[in-house]
């Protein structure tokens, strides 16, 4: 171990990223969050950077991603880019969802679109032990008007 401008240096072997992104994504397109939690550390923290409290613990973002899907009906993601590094990635992506709600006796669908950009931390072992969601607070203030929030 290196101390270098009092950052700690640890070497780590090389994580096959790309193994690592395309099973966590996929967790994510198929809505699962236990699968999802499976890939995180026991003491994984997850922060959905909108104001809202960190959680830790795979139980509690398990929890909160359920939550999430819930909130969001036919959650689905456009990724645009992924950027590695190595132990790390950073993901600039689109959520997308479809809301039905009644308005005056008559369903209306409102297709909602917010960017987002996360930054995730791996342990050595590949497993996710930081989770920062970072959101497009434009867009995320059109969305909420467009449902009439």
């Amino acid at each position: 171990m290196t101390v270098q401008a009092g950052i700690k240096s640890v070497a780590m072997p090389a994580l096959d990223l790309e193994h690592i992104t395309n099973n966590y994504f996929a967790a994510w397109r198929d809505r699962d969050p236990a699968r999802i939690v499976t890939m995180h550390t026991p003491d994984t923290r997850f922060e959905l950077h909108v104001g809202m409290p960190a959680v830790t613990g795979r139980e509690a973002v398990q929890q909160a991603f359920a939550r999430y899907f819930e909130q969001w009906p036919g959650f689905s993601f456009d990724v645009h880019r992924v950027v590695l590094g190595p132990d790390h990635w950073v993901l600039d992506w689109t959520m997308r969802s479809t809301i039905t709600r009644n308005v005056d006796r008559r369903a209306v669908t409102t297709d909602i679109q917010i960017g987002c950009l996360d930054l995730v931390v791996l342990s050595p072992e590949g497993l996710v032990a930081r989770k920062d969601t970072f959101v497009d607070v434009a867009h995320l203030r059109a969305a909420m008007s467009a449902l009439g929030a």
